[in-house]
């Protein structure tokens, strides 16, 4: 959906329109709450748009309009919406996508379309730990504010620097631990999931129907 979306000619209104219709029914589908959904998308967009914004006082082409001092063109105007309409469905879908499947089905999902192993590896741990490193990371505040640290000069960088450095060894040094119990227990690299799903025929009719019908969609508006 994201790549058909991105190729959609920004002119192409009802194409945009016809995309959010399918995401939203998706939400329903899968019973997301809609403040969820919403507290998502507005970590995400408001730093795509306030880049954007810009953009119809830069790009000139297609006539201008006068807002008082400010002159923006109509070309502009066309690539604010085309980045606005863009990223707006590009980020529910991602919503979508993280809200409805759990993380390490995902990368199930990724290993099955041969998406390289190392890449999936990596994903796996990062996720797996970086909940862990926070925890570390809030201990080391915690005894450092102990000991009566303000940190409102600039030579209090230095502490700031030895936690870093403390928390990158503690990292590597359980990774290798963490690394030699996995391959201890016959680790081989494979993403292991406790559920085994398999893919029939209405599963391959939902997924057919979801591609089938943003692709209609586009050929249609290519005209």
């Amino acid at each position: 959906l994201i790549i058909i979306c991105v190729t959609t000619p920004p002119d192409h209104y009802a194409a945009f329109a016809a995309y959010l219709v399918l995401e939203i029914i998706l939400v329903l589908l899968s019973r997301l709450p809609w403040k969820h959904v919403l507290k998502r998308m507005l970590i995400v967009l408001p730093f795509i748009l306030v880049v954007a914004v810009f953009l119809p006082f830069f790009n000139k082409g297609g006539g201008s309009y006068n807002l008082g001092p400010l002159t923006v063109s109509a070309h502009g105007l066309l690539v604010l919406w085309n980045v606005a309409a863009k990223s707006t469905v590009s980020v529910l879908a991602v919503i979508l996508m993280s809200s409805s499947t759990p993380f390490p089905e995902l990368l199930k999902g990724m290993e099955k379309l041969k998406v390289p192993h190392l890449l999936t590896t990596i994903m796996s741990f990062m996720y797996r730990y970086i909940f862990v490193l926070s925890d570390e990371l809030q201990r080391m505040r915690r005894a450092r504010d102990s000991r009566g640290w303000s940190g409102k000069w600039l030579w209090h960088v230095r502490v700031i620097g030895h936690m870093i450095a403390a928390l990158f060894l503690r990292s590597y040094e359980r990774g290798e631990r963490v690394y030699a119990a996995m391959l201890a227990r016959g680790y081989d690299g494979g993403v292991r999931t406790i559920y085994l799903y398999d893919f029939g025929a209405t599963e391959l009719g939902f997924v057919a129907l979801l591609a089938l019908f943003p692709l209609a969609v586009r050929l249609i508006a290519g005209g």
